[in-house]
């Protein structure tokens, strides 16, 4: 027994060398490729992609102007028939910030102008999307004509019932 214990040390210690040259070489290859990842990530970083460039102005031009809400409102519109009404709230989308102050301190003035306009619409021209788009572009050019200072760029509608 004592001549198989004998044997089988050597083995041991072989074993145990071949394990730690294995580890070595493991941690030696992730130090290697974790520099190399580095450095060649690195390079990327640093130098900006023109398309990227490029598409991120299309994005900042495409970007939203500052917003004014106006809040709900009732006017009744013309119908033969009996009578109807229009529910509506509507979002300025307007160029400058200078724009926005001026809305708000103009706002009376403002929904005058959009209550005459919608009061003098007949039920049929409201309903469908034609009319809607229509009302839409009315409203525009009637507000730019009052603003001094700057432009409205569109007009959402938050609220729209017709009854």
């Amino acid at each position: 027994m004592a001549k198989k214990d004998a044997a089988e040390a050597p083995e041991e210690g072989g074993s145990k060398k071949k394990l730690i040259i294995i580890i070595a070489a493991v941690v030696l290859l992730a130090i290697i490729g974790g520099g190399a990842a580095f450095f060649l990530m690195g390079d990327k970083a640093e130098k900006p992609d023109p398309e990227a460039e490029a598409a991120a102005m299309a994005a900042n031009a495409k970007m939203v102007g500052p917003m004014v809400s106006i809040d709900t409102f009732i006017v009744n519109i013309l119908d033969d028939d009996e009578n109807r009404y229009l529910k509506a709230a509507i979002t300025l989308e307007v160029d400058v910030p200078t724009t926005a102050d001026e809305i708000n301190s103009r706002l009376p003035q403002l929904q005058d102008a959009i209550l005459l306009l919608i009061g003098n619409k007949a039920f049929s021209e409201l309903r469908d999307m034609q009319g809607k788009m229509q009302l839409r572009a009315e409203l525009l050019n009637r507000i730019n004509e009052i603003l001094s200072k700057g432009k409205v760029k569109r007009i959402y509608f938050t609220d729209f019932v017709v009854q």
